[in-house]
């Protein structure tokens, strides 16, 4: 029996009638949603180091005997072969890496680390050897083509690449054009010309390794982001931002316990992995629970939900839409269902289904204690409620520690994010009387498709490049399974309007699944004479984006 946290909008109608009768459990950690705002008065120090000051304060705790018997990490394939780590393993283990690190690759504090592994222990031992070290983690998904792979190694500086062999070949292909790479790291049991071992090097390192001292406010982890023009921007993060300001998902939204064992199924290369696969759960002690599974498969999910002791379950709404589709009468599960928040943008939670709160349907919560959520006009007005607006973060006098530093290297951008008191997150809402925010969509052309944020401007460059395309605009299209999906308005060169329209859609899928990362590609396509623009010539995908969500 799952409780729902968090909006039921985005789910097909017969899963509403499914839940009706949810029973949510009592809260472990807080009383209710009022209770929150009174409890949550963080502290942030001079230094911290969320290895140092959380995951090695548990470690001790289990050798005093003062935590449960969960472990810290618990890893499982379609093989059944399992691996557990306790704090005190995940501390031994990660200070052997932080010393390769420091040592065998000689990086330094900030130098930047390119990590790109699937659902892999590895995965979970860079993080925290990153930590250790002060280095700076740079996360990417393993479906990156190498063009993707250049444009970040390009521009984050990286000194350090640690992947497998299935990205290895893609990686050798760029590395020449990278000036700063000089350690490229392979987790794999064979060997490979012109890369260290990543088992190898951790065998021969010693466990003994001091954590260095990093400020609160000092950078530790950067995510490429996709935007609606230009390339991926790089949106960087401290250590108290994360470190800290996730205690609101870990105590509060997913009300954890050291006695909880949490399962997101969240690729590596996301920022909720972090999120809820690191920082959440291990500030307050539970359990990471990882299938490695390759691809999300629902009968794999409910299987293992049905075979594991896991407590809460974190997934993506499209995860939700494909398990109702199963016979869930042939399924045991006791959790709690958490769905990813609709607005997460770049920080921590933003707003939740708390529980013990009236759930509206339709409806994504209420602000998190961490914020002043306000829905605001174009000069950052505060629009009276049930008015349509901008939804933002107050940031004046005092701007939240949570949120991010900066898109790195782009101070325009940055300063863009700002209006009058507010951050604005990107996100057009509605605050009801009740101080429920109600979701209307994304105010730029970003697509959110099946969890993964989209830039049309990657799509159409892809597209250009094929010789039938003249040109082309991507935008959003409703989808019952993905929410939204991708879609490309496409005008043809001459030569091509003649040919086999349904063969040449497939041919440009096929032609964006090679040249840049396969969930990028349009999985509908409409041939058109011409594209909607301004008088200045600049193509108007509002019209575009309005025609396909039938907006006047």
């Amino acid at each position: 029996q799952c409780s729902s946290l968090l909006a039921l909008s985005i789910f097909p109608s017969n899963f509403k009638c499914q839940i009706r009768g949810h029973r949510v459990s009592p809260p472990q950690n807080f009383t209710g949603y009022e209770s929150i705002k009174q409890q949550y008065s963080p502290q942030i120090p001079e230094y911290f180091n969320f290895a140092e000051d959380v995951l090695d304060v548990w470690a001790e705790k289990e050798k005093k005997g003062e935590k449960g018997s969960n472990p810290a990490f618990w890893w499982v394939n379609d093989r059944k072969q399992e691996v557990r780590w306790s704090f005190e393993e995940l501390g031994f283990h990660s200070r052997r890496l932080a010393n390769v690190l420091s040592g065998a690759c000689g990086l330094n504090q900030q130098d930047r680390v390119f990590l790109v592994l699937p659902r892999v222990p590895e995965w979970w031992l860079v993080n925290v050897a990153c930590l250790r070290t002060g280095t700076v983690l740079l996360p990417g998904t393993s479906q990156m083509t190498a063009r993707d792979i250049l444009h970040r190694l390009q521009t984050s500086g990286a000194r350090c690449v640690i992947t497998d062999e299935s990205l290895a070949p893609l990686l050798d292909a760029v590395a020449s054009q990278c000036s700063s790479l000089q350690h490229k790291i392979l987790v794999s049991p064979t060997k490979r010309e012109g890369w260290k071992n990543f088992g190898d090097l951790v065998r021969n390192a010693s466990s003994d390794h001091e954590c260095v001292k990093t400020r609160s406010d000092d950078p530790m982890t950067i995510f490429f982001t996709s935007g609606t023009t230009g390339s991926p921007k790089m949106t960087q993060h401290s250590h108290s931002s994360y470190g800290i300001g996730l205690t609101v998902n870990g105590r509060y939204w997913l009300d954890l316990t050291e006695r909880d064992v949490l399962w997101n199924t969240s690729d590596t290369g996301w920022a909720k992995s972090a999120w809820s696969s690191v920082y959440a759960p291990w500030i307050q002690g539970a359990c990471v629970f990882i299938h490695h599974m390759p691809r999300f498969d629902s009968h794999t999910v409910l299987e293992t939900l049905s075979s594991y002791p896991i407590s809460t379950f974190c997934t993506a709404p499209t995860a939700y839409r494909m398990l109702v589709q199963e016979d869930m009468s042939r399924y045991f599960i006791v959790c709690n269902g958490v769905l990813a928040s609709l607005s997460f943008h770049f920080q921590v939670l933003i707003a939740g289904t708390f529980k013990g709160m009236k759930i509206k349907a339709g409806a994504f919560g209420k602000a998190s204690p961490e914020y002043d959520v306000q829905v605001v006009d174009e000069a950052g007005n505060v629009l009276p409620r049930g008015v349509e607006g901008n939804l933002g973060i107050r940031v004046k006098p005092h701007k939240p520690f949570s949120l991010f530093t900066e898109y790195t290297g782009d101070p325009d951008r940055t300063a863009e994010c700002y209006v009058g008191d507010f951050y604005l997150t990107g996100d057009r809402g509605v605050m009801d009387e009740d101080d429920y925010l109600w979701f209307v969509g994304r105010a730029d052309d970003v697509i959110l498709s099946a969890g993964y944020r989209i830039g049309p401007f990657e799509v159409e460059n892809a597209l250009i490049e094929h010789q039938a395309v003249a040109e082309s605009a991507v935008v959003s299209s409703p989808d019952p399974i993905r929410g939204e999906v991708v879609k490309a308005f496409v005008v043809l060169t001459a030569e091509y309007k003649s040919q086999d329209q349904d063969q040449l859609k497939k041919e440009l899928q096929t032609y964006v699944k090679r040249v840049t990362a396969p969930y990028k590609y349009p999985r509908k396509v409409e041939f058109v004479e011409q594209l909607p623009k301004t008088v200045s010539g600049k193509i108007r995908r509002v019209e575009l984006r309005n025609k396909e969500w039938g907006r006047s």
